[in-house]
C-alpha cells in the first residue's frame, strides 16, 4: 500500500484539495485499495481545543464543482510520527517544506517533496488564501496529483 500525506500551512485549502483530488484519481483508476491518503498542516492556526476547522468553504466549493466531496475533513497538524507512517510526504511550497523539516527533524529516506516537483514545471502550488484564486490552485493540484500518480505507477510501487 502506498501512503501519501499532503501538507500545507493550515490544512484547510491546498492540502485537503490535494488529498481529495488524489483520492478521486485513484478511485477512478480502480486503485483505492492500493493507497492510503491524508493531509495535514504544519501549523496549529486552524486547530482550536484539539478540534480542527473544516475545509475552507471556497476550497470545498471548488472540489464540489468537480464532483468531489471532502465531507468530514478537519484540519490536523502533522507530527514527527507521520514521517514513519507515510511513503510520500508532499508539501505545497518551500515554506511548508522548511516547517516539515523542523517537525520531522530530517528526511533521511527522501520522502519529502513539493507536489509540483512531479510535473514538467516544478513550482509552488498557488496559495488561494492570499489570492482567492481557487481556479489556479485547482489546476496546480490536479496537475501535481496526476503527475504524482503517474510517477508512483512508473516506480512500480503498486
Amino acid at each position: 500500500m502506498v501512503k501519501i500525506l499532503f501538507v500545507c500551512h493550515g490544512n484547510i485549502c491546498r492540502s485537503p484539495m490535494a488529498e481529495f483530488v488524489m483520492k478521486d484519481l485513484v478511485k477512478k483508476a480502480h486503485m483505492e485499495d492500493a493507497f492510503y491518503i491524508e493531509s495535514a498542516a504544519t501549523s496549529t492556526e486552524e486547530i482550536w481545543g484539539s478540534v480542527g476547522n473544516p475545509v475552507y468553504p471556497p476550497a470545498r466549493a471548488k472540489l464540489k464543482e468537480h464532483g468531489i466531496s471532502c465531507e468530514g475533513k478537519r484540519a490536523r497538524q502533522t507530527t514527527r510520527s507521520d514521517y514513519q507512517k507515510f511513503d510520500y510526504i508532499i508539501g505545497m511550497d518551500t515554506y511548508n517544506i522548511r516547517n516539515m523539516m523542523r517537525i520531522y527533524g530530517s528526511d533521511p529516506e527522501k520522502k519529502i517533496s513539493m507536489l509540483l516537483d512531479y510535473t514538467d514545471h516544478p513550482r509552488s502550488v498557488s496559495d488561494p488564501w492570499y489570492t482567492d484564486d481557487f481556479d489556479t490552485t485547482w489546476d496546480d493540484v490536479l496537475e501535481g496529483c496526476t503527475c504524482l500518480l503517474d510517477h508512483i505507477r512508473r516506480q512500480g510501487n503498486l
